[in-house]
């Protein structure tokens, strides 16, 4: 939720801030925070952690550290149902595994016997997924403590420092102007300036991304100081300005009318110049290539200073294409402490009389090589962090999709405090923030929000060892990247080896200064013999035979490198945070067409398979994982083998074609009522726990409908992409999630109406057809044999229905995706669905009727 335009008078704070109460500064600390506290238990949750406060304050703190975080437990009468009902429904689902073993009754035993295996496999896949969820914990950042206690009266602060990696893969689908606001609202967080510096891997090469960043470099000066001045949220200017209403005369003050007007003017103007950019560098590099000569007649690409571009070219080359160039890593905006050039300062005296210092900006474009794996984002990330460490070497990380922007400028200091707090910060290695999206349809169709999981499932994990690592709004201690032991479990005198870090000596010098928790306040001078170190660092040649992708950095040879770069983390014996804020710290941009979001499932599901599959698997890797911790990660590692078998489930109404009556199991009614307790009682347990995870039945429906889509589509295909894989040593391609939308100035969804086949949609398409026709089928003999039926026989075939009618409900997205822009108006289906039930039931009944020659009735 946006800010609302300041009022007429309203007296600002220099420094910004929020008047949210979770984020409360030290002024006016008592009333916000009794309003935080209130607003952090809610309605189910209840303070945990008091008697560590009151210790706390009566002995100073040990080492003289405050606590900067409070922890909140699940209400007891809440949490103790909720934990009774899984053991009571584990005991159901073990009695009816008895039972139907007792019985092994079926007109088809082999089908039998899969039914058996498989609902093994839902029982236990259940159970890993229930078990880790029996202690949620949240946690909220105390930002008036960590206030108190790290910003010193002179206006200067103790926080450590921070490098932030933005990564960004293709400017196509990847739009520069996403990347762009991602990094503007880097630059405009609240957080000391000489403490923060922004990073932007491009791994395209492409010039017109550099010089996007240029234009950054010449709009934040006036951006940042308007953000600063007026507490503007979000300091993402597209967002801004898209999500809150224009001021009006009279109801805000004429100084912040004239300047909003003017930087909405700016930004206005700096979208265009983002916009003309590829033509400008191209009629740019024409003119240069007219008057020079190159080699091989080739067209190079030239920059704005004259000199030709070392990355990919416009007109590619063998040695200037993407896929293939040299290591770049460009300075754009120098560390405050060596000044920047302010170009809109004197055009704008009353926004530049606020402080106008921004963080240091560095473009880095690793090299390219065929020759060589370049290990995806994983390796882009590594890169990104070596050239930090030359650079600015800050004791934390935090690294973002391209896509994302940060929405609460507080959301630095939050995670933050987790990693000073005197409890168990030393121990912490990451933090790990929500994933919110602004993009979404109302309705979230297609369930990207996922707040199920966000919002119970790491709860639930920030009570053990903690939330796992999600590949973006996740803050890092570098040296835990490193693959460096907590201290609680260090070795004395380690030392920063050239065969694990590779021999680089100005690199390893920052792993020894790291080790120490040294950090220089302002970077080393930038010469001609530094810059060459610089790019030697992220050439792609650099890690081979080094411990980089396997014990050091992001993890390699693996498309999901979240997941397990976290389980290796956990592995060495440090905890995880999950840090909740009232005011959402990032948002982002998610896929709403159908077949985007179901290629971004396949990689993710993919990734966890390949993972089980390796050396970090869950049941063998990670020596100090806790137990339950452990049984998180086997979860998800192996949830898309759930779907071969609701697969099969799914088409199994097609027995409704078959003349005669099939069972699966005898005596078919008590097995469907057992089926429907234990089915009713995993739905009671999630009507529990979204009390709980705070969660609307919405959520927890589109996460059902979603799950039942991927289970026919996106997951089957993983688990076929892993045989493949298993047979033929051929990892899972990588495809980048395109984030550009279907042309529509009228619609902003118009995305969500677009349907683009692709074959892992044929099994869905299969499943709704059959359950389509069984319906109709159900119809027409209930037409015909009505008569004739047993009471036992209607019985079972209204509960064979009940199933049919169930999948369904959960394929109701998948239709509407398939009638295209007429989902635009979801009556039709509703309409259409019965006449095509209707129509199948005539068609069975003139079937029956010409074999039969007699009429039903």
């Amino acid at each position: 939720m946006a800010s609302p335009a300041p009022e007429a008078g309203a007296v600002y704070p220099a420094n910004g801030g929020l008047t949210d109460p979770l984020l409360a500064s030290a002024n006016g600390h008592g009333a916000a925070e009794k309003k935080a506290v209130h607003g952090a238990k809610g309605k189910y949750w209840v303070a945990s952690d008091k008697a560590e406060r009151r210790a706390a304050k009566e002995s100073g703190g040990e080492d003289g550290r405050a606590l900067l975080f409070r922890r909140y437990k699940v209400k007891g009468a809440l949490l103790q149902p909720y934990r009774l009902l899984i053991i009571v429904r584990l005991i159901a689902v073990l009695l009816f595994f008895a039972w139907r073993i007792r019985h092994n009754k079926s007109d088809i035993m082999w089908f039998w016997t899969m039914s058996i295996v498989g609902d093994v496999w839902f029982g236990f896949s259940w159970l890993l997924n229930q078990l880790p969820k029996f202690n949620p914990i949240k946690t909220i950042p105390d930002l008036a403590a960590l206030k108190r206690h790290f910003d010193l009266p002179d206006g200067t602060s103790r926080l450590p420092g921070i490098d932030v990696f933005v990564t960004t893969a293709d400017p196509i689908d990847e739009p520069i102007l996403y990347t762009m606001n991602c990094v503007l609202s880097i630059l405009a967080v609240d957080y000391p300036v000489d403490r923060l510096a922004c990073y932007l891997s491009d791994d395209s090469g492409a010039l017109v991304l550099y010089e996007a960043l240029v234009e950054v470099g010449k709009f934040a000066p006036l951006w940042v100081p308007f953000c600063r001045k007026y507490c503007i949220e979000p300091r993402a200017p597209e967002s801004y300005f898209d999500m809150v209403a224009p001021p009006q005369a009279g109801r805000a003050s004429q100084e912040f009318l004239n300047d909003y007007r003017r930087v909405q003017m700016e930004y206005d103007e700096f979208k265009v110049r983002l916009e003309k950019l590829p033509d400008t560098i191209r009629k740019r590099s024409d003119m240069y290539n007219s008057m020079t000569i190159v080699e091989g007649d080739a067209k190079a690409t030239w920059m704005a200073n004259g000199t030709q571009w070392p990355g990919t070219w416009i007109d590619p080359t063998e040695t200037h294409r993407k896929g293939h160039h040299d290591p770049i890593a460009k300075v754009v905006l120098d560390h405050p402490s060596c000044g920047h050039s302010q170009p809109n300062a004197e055009r704008n005296p009353s926004i530049g009389a606020t402080n106008e210092r921004l963080p240091m900006l560095v473009y880095v474009s690793r090299e390219k090589n065929p020759g060589y794996d370049h290990n995806k984002k994983a390796g882009a990330l590594n890169a990104q962090l070596r050239a930090s460490a030359l650079l600015t070497n800050a004791q934390l990380i935090i690294n973002f999709d391209c896509d994302h922007y940060i929405n609460n400028s507080q959301a630095l200091r939050s995670a933050v405090c987790f990693m000073l707090d005197q409890r168990d910060g030393d121990n912490t290695a990451f933090v790990q923030f929500p994933q919110r999206f602004d993009n979404v349809d109302p309705t979230d169709r297609y369930g990207n929000h996922n707040r199920v999981f966000f919002d119970g499932t790491m709860l639930a994990l920030n009570g053990l060892q903690g939330p796992s690592y999600l590949g973006t709004g996740c803050m890092f201690r570098r040296l835990a990247l490193y693959g460096i032991d907590p201290p609680q479990c260090r070795a004395e005198n380690v030392t920063a080896q050239a065969s694990r870090f590779g021999n680089s000596t100005l690199f390893l010098d920052s792993v020894s200064k790291a080790l120490k928790q040294e950090r220089s306040t302002t970077p080393p001078p930038l010469d001609d013999t530094f810059l060459a170190e610089l790019e030697r660092v992220v050439t792609c040649s650099f890690d081979k035979g080094t411990d980089w992708g396997k014990g050091t950095g992001y993890i390699y040879d693996i498309a999901t490198e979240d997941i397990v770069t976290g389980f290796r983390i956990h592995g060495q014996g440090w905890r995880s945070m999950y840090c909740t804020m009232e005011h959402d710290a990032f948002c982002g941009i998610a896929p709403i067409n159908l077949t985007e979001r179901l290629h971004q499932i396949v990689r993710w599901s993919g990734g966890s398979l390949e993972m089980f599959f390796s050396h970090n698997n869950p049941f063998i890797g990670g020596r100090q994982i806790q137990p339950l911790q452990r049984v998180s990660y086997l979860n998800m590692t192996i949830y898309p083998v759930t779907s071969v078998f609701i697969l099969i489930y799914s088409l199994s109404p097609v027995m409704w074609l078959i003349p005669d009556e099939v069972y699966i199991q005898r005596p078919f009614t008590r097995y469907v009522v057992y089926l429907l307790v234990i089915i009713v009682m995993i739905h009671m347990i999630g009507w529990l726990e979204i009390k709980w995870a705070g969660v609307t039945w919405l959520d927890y429906w589109r996460n059902e409908q979603f799950f039942m889509i991927g289970s026919t589509s996106a997951y089957p295909a993983a688990v076929l992409h892993m045989a493949v894989n298993l047979l033929t040593k051929k990892g899972i391609h990588f495809r980048v999630t395109s984030k550009q939308t279907t042309a529509d100035n009228n619609d902003k969804f118009a995305d969500l109406y677009d349907f683009r086949w692709v074959p892992m949609l044929i099994p869905t398409m299969a499943v709704l057809i059959c359950n389509v026709g069984a319906i109709g089928v159900a119809l027409g003999k209930t037409a015909v044999y009505i008569g004739t039926w047993t009471a036992a026989k209607k019985m079972h075939a209204a509960l064979g229905l009940l199933f049919n009618i169930w999948i369904m409900f959960l394929l109701y997205p998948f239709a509407l995706a398939v009638m295209g822009r007429w989902a635009k108006r979801p009556i039709i289906l509703v309409v259409l669905l019965p006449v095509l039930f209707l129509l199948v039931a005539l068609m069975y009944v003139g079937v029956h009727i010409l074999l039969s020659g007699v009429t039903p009735f």
